[in-house]
């Protein structure tokens, strides 16, 4: 087993957050390993991408497994998978709630079983799950997205109070504002002075993953300067 870097895994490492992520601990020492449902044609950054749907709890929980035997118990996990859909609720189809969930709560249920025993046995680590705006209110024509952060919220809530007292750091980052991504800047007509940036946004998680143990941090909320909250 190789056991020189400490593992980070981020579930969701697509352009823009999960890589700013992945480059932010890589610098900080870690061996990270991105989890993603497609692998990029082109990774200029040679980054450690491993193709998997965290929706499938075998196969993602097979692959994790083999990632801590082969490198050790991970002392930091980013749960960082979403479904975004935005439409009036007539709209809405069972199949949109259930797509939402699935890539949100019920992924970060499998992560979650996949390394929250591993980590307590490895002697503790960060467990950081990215929230949203819609975790703390709903708007309309966001109701499958803000009732699956809802439920993402709660399921981390519990974890924290369960798993925190055997040394596993369980935070909610509530990301408020719109991330400066490619793909961002082509769908919101918005200065990206007033967008986050993910290799802020990394930074602050890194913080996070390394805070002392006597003033642990749980809801933490970021957002641009200039965002109306």
């Amino acid at each position: 087993m190789a056991e020189q870097q400490p593992l980070m895994i981020v579930a969701g490492a697509g352009p823009g957050l999960g890589q700013s992520l992945m480059h932010r601990f890589e610098a900080g020492g870690y061996r990270t390993v991105g989890l993603v449902r497609t692998v990029p044609p082109e990774n200029p950054s040679k980054l450690d991408l491993r193709q998997v749907d965290m929706a499938d709890a075998e196969g993602a929980i097979a692959l994790i497994t083999d990632l801590i035997s082969t490198y050790g118990p991970p002392k930091t996990v980013i749960h960082n998978t979403a479904e975004l859909v935005i439409q009036p609720f007539a709209e809405t189809t069972l199949e949109d709630f259930e797509r939402c969930w699935s890539s949100t709560v019920k992924a970060a249920v499998v992560l979650a079983q996949a390394v929250m025993q591993p980590m307590v046995r490895g002697g503790g680590g960060a467990l950081i799950v990215s929230g949203a705006t819609a975790s703390l209110r709903g708007g309309a024509r966001f109701s499958a997205f803000a009732s699956a952060k809802f439920a993402l919220r709660g399921l981390t809530q519990s974890l924290a109070r369960e798993y925190q007292p055997a040394g596993v750091h369980v935070v909610h980052a509530i990301l408020d504002g719109i991330i400066d991504t490619e793909r961002s800047r082509q769908l919101h007509s918005l200065d990206p002075a007033k967008m986050l940036k993910p290799e802020d946004i990394a930074e602050a998680y890194w913080q996070f993953a390394h805070q002392p143990r006597s003033a642990w941090s749980h809801e933490v909320d970021l957002r641009p300067c200039s965002e109306n909250f």
